[in-house]
């Protein structure tokens, strides 16, 4: 009976049993050990690795160089379509530059260029299209390095003659412009000579002849006036072309406008020809204001003859050419007058920049007058400054001549601006005198205006 109960176990016991048997399972899964069940489908770690090691050399270096050859043959494969990519792109290059080609055969016409640029166009299209066809049929150089290196040669090569092309059109457009150029130049210098021409027929045609009947008894301020005024187109005509002698002789405009009137700040930049104007008025018509502009060994009548002399030389003078007055009479007061003023005015510098040499300034120095159109211009000048001169002597009392200096406050009464200056028209507005340009004149009660060139106050 007690062996009996000895051998039975009650619920608690067989519970306890359960869960070492459990715990026993779950060690010898967890150290690697399968269970019962799975026994037949796993092996242990230790087989796998002992097979590996009997069996399985052989297979792994077979699977190894199966992986050596796929790389091998993607890298040949790569190579060989970046050779082909650097030949299509060679090839259009090529393309492009013969098209250059074709393009600059066209003009000027050239049959020979047109046809060899043609051709080689052609060629390479027909080389893009093999180049398609390898692709599609998978057939691609046996050395695509050299392959390679060969397109790159090709596109470099197609690259120069592009630039060298576009060179030779650069060379081509700068010549037709510089035949432009010389074209407009000759023709600008054609009509130059023309408005010359008629600048001189025209003031040596007799624009004076309103004057032609003239006598003293009859002479009025408004008689001054017209003489003045063709004066003045005169002496324009002659500092035009003083300008133009300078740009031709690369001369700075800029700083010579600045050695005549300096710190003069000009609304335009062109009305700087303004103060080559005032530099030929002042010294055309210095000392204006005495009998033969006080040249010396020049004999006068006396008092109540000296308007009828002065009016006289007037009339002499005023429809004859300069040029053959000054050939007719080399020694006459007149003649004396031009070789003074023309010293004067045109400095040696200036004539040895305008001309390469002293020739005319000799010439004038030795008693005789060159017949050039520079001197041509000078004299009708000269005459038509003498003439004013002679005139005003006729008067009487005789014309006085006025200017004003800088900074004079501006006067509608004795002054006329030569430039609509731009400046501020506010309640400060005050224009100063910069400089004169033409001289004014007085005729008794009679003011005829200096032209001057007006400046604001603020800028002064």
């Amino acid at each position: 009976m007690e062996s009996v109960k000895k051998s039975s176990t009650t619920p608690s016991s067989k519970n306890k049993l359960g869960r070492a048997f459990a715990k026993v399972l779950h060690i010898r899964v967890a150290t690697g050990i399968a269970p019962v069940d799975r026994i037949k489908k796993v092996k242990p770690q230790l087989e796998v690795e002992e097979d590996q090691l009997k069996n399985g050399f052989g297979s792994k270096d077979q699977s190894l160089s199966l992986e050596e050859n796929d790389v091998d043959e993607l890298i040949r494969n790569r190579e060989a379509l970046e050779a082909l990519l650097a030949k299509i792109f060679a090839s259009i290059s090529s393309v492009k530059a013969n098209y250059a080609h074709l393009q600059f055969s066209q003009s000027p016409y050239d049959v020979e260029g047109i046809q060899s640029a043609d051709q080689l166009i052609v060629s390479e299209l027909k080389n893009l299209s093999k180049l398609k066809q390898g692709f599609l049929n998978k057939q691609f150089d046996s050395s695509p390095q050299t392959a390679l290196l060969m397109a790159e040669i090709l596109e470099q090569k197609s690259l120069l003659k592009t630039y060298q092309i576009m060179g030779k059109k650069m060379e081509f457009q700068v010549k037709l412009k510089d035949s432009e150029i010389t074209f407009f130049k000759e023709k600008l210098e054609d009509l130059n000579g023309e408005n010359r021409s008629l600048e001189k027929t025209f003031y040596q045609s007799g624009q004076l002849s309103v004057l032609s009947n003239l006598h003293l008894s009859g002479l009025t301020p408004a008689h001054f006036s017209t003489v003045l005024c063709h004066t003045i187109k005169s002496l324009r005509s002659f500092v035009r072309l003083l300008i133009d002698e300078m740009k031709s002789a690369d001369w700075d405009i800029n700083a010579a406008a600045s050695a005549i009137e300096p710190s003069v700040s000009y609304s335009r930049a062109d009305h700087k020809c303004f103060a080559f104007e005032s530099f030929v008025c002042r010294e055309m018509f210095d000392l204006f204001q005495y009998p033969n502009f006080s040249m010396p060994n020049e004999t006068l009548p006396e008092d109540s003859k000296l308007r009828q002399f002065f009016f006289d030389r007037f009339l002499e003078l005023k429809a004859v050419k300069p040029r053959d007055y000054l050939a007719m009479k080399p020694r006459s007061a007149f003649a004396k007058f031009c070789r003074l003023k023309y010293l004067r005015l045109v400095h040696p510098k200036m004539e040895t920049a305008f001309f390469g040499n002293l020739s005319q300034r000799n010439l004038v120095n030795s008693g005789n007058f060159p017949e050039t159109t520079f001197f041509a211009m000078f004299a009708e000048a000269a005459k038509r400054v003498w003439l004013l001169h002679c005139l005003a002597f006729s008067f009487e009392p005789e014309a006085a001549v006025f200017q004003v200096s800088r900074g004079c406050r501006f006067s509608e009464v004795y002054m006329e601006t030569v430039a609509e200056e731009v400046m501020d028209s506010g309640s400060d507005y005050d224009p100063r005198v910069a400089f004169t340009v033409v001289p004014g004149f007085r005729i008794g009660r009679t003011v005829i205006q200096c032209q001057v060139y007006l400046i604001s106050s603020k800028s002064r």
